[in-house]
């Protein structure tokens, strides 16, 4: 029998689920799926918590979304809330709710986690037509709360970010969809955009991807297919014209017209005309479109995890993001790469005594690359505004908790070990805090191979005999200063792994 799963999205203006089935090679096939109303943006977005009756709604949809669960004999599931719920000052009464009612588990996921889940499903959709996916391009979803942006340059990720509007609070800021909120549009974009454009103007942006209901709205209206993909053009001619014949007519109108669900029809005119200024902003010609969406990477992801696959295209976004904020600070790219390099090789060798996974080894090549960030502010104590910058960075992929552990590790790369009165580290779990000790126990030492920036260090060998971790690398010139380095960095390793350290060149 096949393995059956599930993804549940709890939205701004919509509850989705998906199910589907894992193939051999690993992957989910969707077989489902389903879609219910419920207002949760207008609450948090106006209000700031969650009314009784939209957590009432919540609980009904899913307790019906079970039984579908039950029929299909769906084995792994897994449920997650956006911004409505994210931003609700009661977002754990309707958390609390759910589990009592229906014994189901909602998983808050942070904005990085959606810009992850959206670049991903541009890639899924791409197919064999990879020709835009190589320049410049902007990948963006217009939301209920928040509009995501990511840049690549030539399919490399160079920043992704989430400007904090969306459709439907635009919608309630505005209070209308008319052509006249155009301006007002593109004077709240002003706010945001310079973040993204400090990494790459939006001049340069050469194709515009585009995700979510109302985008798959306007390719159905005025896009035509792309052969070998999943995804849709709109010129920019037929966009811009689509967007004039709707823009003037009220959510009622829209509704009868086109025949879609009312609360669609209610942010459709903001959604297209967010996507209007965006695309105006860029040198894009049109309006690529993905029929994909989050719920169905998420799909993946829930395939990934079922199957201990894991996906190096999010390390490589990792990494890359973290690259991109220590060229912003003008990081020695050159010696943080190494350290990278030192403390990855550290890392495997030392798997049997960590037991850490994969997902441990990219927090700490993104430790690694960032450990000097904080020299952007000032040399000395820089470890500490490390800690600052990175804690107060999006990087690409990582949720929240995982930045604080990638802050914490670097923070702890040089000087204190950690202490029960450093509060940013005992205000993790206990579990986290050990993470933190045995990543940032390597950075340590990799940081010391480094110091005077001896290029040999990458090509070291090491080794664990007995009690011994042996550390061999060629031609050190340096090895007398190393060897009087390395032993106050390596103390916190060997409390923490039990092993010595010993130095030798070859």
């Amino acid at each position: 029998m096949n393995t059956t799963l599930a993804v549940i999205d709890i939205g701004s203006n919509s509850i989705r689920m998906v199910l589907g089935q894992l193939l051999p090679d690993g992957k989910a096939q969707v077989l489902e799926r389903f879609r219910k109303a419920v207002r949760l943006g207008q609450d948090t977005f106006t209000k700031g918590k969650l009314g009784k009756e939209a957590i009432r709604t919540v609980v009904s949809i899913l307790r019906e979304y079970q039984k579908t669960l039950k029929l299909y004999n769906v084995e792994h599931i897994r449920i997650v809330a956006t911004s409505a719920v994210r931003e609700a000052g009661n977002a754990e009464i309707l958390i609390d709710r759910v589990l009592t009612a229906t014994g189901l588990e909602i998983e808050i996921i942070d904005v990085s986690e959606e810009s992850r889940l959206t670049v991903l499903a541009v890639q899924s959709s791409l197919g064999n037509s990879t020709g835009k996916i190589s320049k410049n391009s902007l990948i963006t979803e217009v939301g209920g709360g928040h509009t995501t942006l990511t840049v690549l340059a030539k399919g490399e990720i160079v920043v992704s970010n989430s400007l904090y509007f969306g459709s439907i609070r635009l919608r309630e800021a505005l209070s209308s969809g008319t052509s006249a909120d155009s301006k007002l549009i593109r004077n709240e974009l002003l706010r945001f955009l310079p973040s993204i454009e400090s990494f790459m103007p939006l001049e340069k942006i050469q194709a515009f991807f585009a995700l979510g209901a109302d985008a798959r709205f306007a390719a159905q209206e005025a896009g035509k297919s792309v052969k070998g993909s999943e995804l849709s053009t709109i010129s920019k001619a037929k966009f811009y014209k689509l967007v004039d014949k709707i823009k003037s007519r009220t959510p009622e109108e829209l509704s009868d017209l086109y025949n879609i669900e009312f609360t669609d029809a209610e942010t459709l005119n903001v959604a297209l005309l967010v996507y209007q200024e965006l695309l105006n902003y860029t040198k894009a010609e049109e309006l690529t479109v993905s029929s994909s969406s989050m719920r169905e990477e998420l799909l993946q992801d829930l395939a990934r995890r079922i199957t201990g696959k894991e996906d190096k295209t999010f390390a490589h976004g990792v990494i890359h993001s973290a690259t991109a904020i220590a060229e912003k600070y003008k990081v020695d790219i050159e010696h943080s790469n190494r350290v990278r390099e030192v403390s990855v090789k550290l890392f495997d060798t030392l798997q049997n005594e960590h037991g850490l996974k994969f997902r441990h080894r990219v927090l700490l090549e993104a430790a690694a690359l960032l450990h000097e960030v904080g020299t952007f502010i000032s040399p000395r104590g820089y470890h500490k505004h490390s800690y600052y910058l990175i804690k107060n960075s999006e990087i690409f992929g990582l949720n929240q908790t995982e930045v604080a552990l990638v802050a914490n590790i670097a923070r702890y790369h040089r000087r204190a070990q950690p202490k029960t009165s450093h509060l940013e580290y005992m205000s993790l779990s206990r579990e986290q805090r050990i993470i933190v000790n045995k990543l940032a126990s390597l950075l340590r030492i990799a940081e010391a191979l480094d110091a005077g920036h001896n290029t040999n260090s990458v090509n070291m060998k090491c080794t664990v005999e007995k009690n011994n971790l042996i550390l061999s690398i060629p031609g050190m010139k340096d090895l007398v200063m190393k060897k009087r380095i390395l032993p106050a960095e390596s103390d916190m390793f060997e409390d923490i792994y039990g092993l010595n350290t010993k130095l030798e060149e070859i």
